[in-house]
């Protein structure tokens, strides 16, 4: 791509920290790198308002008026017809009007599903556009796709979750030839459910990916798959159980340290080293859920998203669309182009 800056749309309503973390997030990203500019929707005086707090190219961030605001607990379908004025529905319509290279919101998940497939539409050939976040493991990094957008699928979805996953990390993370596994509760081939069952075959015999067979969830986090495969249901309990682990184990990790004096003076000596860690585990860092297989790139936050997951979801954008992952998709999987 040429040097054109990459234009993000962001909802600054949408989340629970909104909109102070949103446009703190916002502000954080245009400061952070001249590869970005910003569309932020929402309340035009409200979202003015955070932006006064702070210091930025004012060229590089615009904000949109969208008087209403989509609520968690609203019925999506209904949401995103009614609420035509909404800051995800402005924000979203950027994308379909090339207004806008990219989306990111950490408002309602529903809302950002129907939305995506609705305003944004999905590549023609795409069957079911999987939410794919990147998460930390002992060996780097692995998508887990799908993590929530599809809790009923076929076999032959899934082989589009993988070969998808399978661009995104070659392209994003460099992983040459990245190794998809499917979820299952054995190792063995003739393990799991009908589901499981189904795609194994197709998976083993699918040409565009490395596929290793099944992977068990204990596994996950060793790092044994670069590509890990699932129903949005199973991928929704794994990603879960992941982050409440983590938060677990790192609350212990604190309390442990500060009980004692002896714990004080070993977390001092290791605080360099366990910064390091707990910044390789923090799934923040690697920004929100990309929505992939839509026209354009719609990227779901955590709804209690802070500032910085707000910047390196923005990052995330500049990343995927610089590197043209709907461009590869649309080329492998897409049948607009083809007989």
């Amino acid at each position: 791509m040429d040097n054109k800056r990459i234009i993000v749309a962001v909802d600054a309503m949408g989340g629970d920290n909104a909109p102070g973390a949103i446009v703190e997030g916002a502000v954080m990203a245009v400061n952070g790198s001249e590869d970005v500019e910003i569309k932020l929707v929402g309340k035009q005086e409200v979202v003015e308002a955070e932006l006064a707090k702070y210091t930025y190219d004012k060229s590089r961030i615009e904000v949109i008026n969208a008087t209403e605001i989509i609520e968690t607990a609203e019925k999506p379908t209904l949401a995103i017809r009614r609420k035509k004025d909404s800051s995800l529905v402005v924000a979203m319509k950027l994308l379909k009007e090339d207004k806008a290279d990219a989306f990111v919101s950490a408002g309602s998940t529903g809302a950002v599903l129907v939305g995506g497939n609705a305003i944004v539409g999905r590549i023609k050939g795409i069957e079911r556009p999987p939410l794919g976040p990147v998460l930390p493991s002992a060996t780097g990094t692995f998508i887990l796709i799908d993590c929530g957008a599809n809790v009923d699928v076929r076999s032959d979805h899934l082989v589009q979750f993988a070969q998808m996953g399978s661009i995104y990390m070659k392209e994003i993370m460099g992983i040459e030839n990245p190794r998809v596994a499917i979820v299952n509760n054995g190792a063995e081939e003739e393990k799991g459910n009908a589901l499981v069952k189904e795609t194994f075959p197709l998976l083993k015999e699918c040409p565009d990916i490395n596929f290793i067979g099944s992977i068990e969830a204990i596994r996950i986090p060793a790092g044994d798959a670069d590509v890990v495969v699932c129903d949005g249901f199973v991928g929704n309990v794994v990603l879960k159980m992941y982050e409440g682990v983590g938060l677990t184990l790192f609350k212990e990790i604190k309390k442990t340290i500060m009980s004692s004096l002896h714990g004080k003076i070993a977390g001092a000596m290791i605080k360099k080293d366990l910064k390091k860690m707990m910044k390789q585990y923090d799934a923040s860092e690697y920004g929100g859920s990309p929505m992939i297989g839509l026209n354009k790139l719609v990227v779901k936050s955590h709804g209690s998203s802070d500032a910085k997951e707000i910047m390196n979801s923005i990052y995330q954008c500049v990343q995927f669309t610089e590197a043209d992952i709907t461009g590869k998709i649309r080329a492998k999987l897409g049948t607009e182009n083809k007989a």
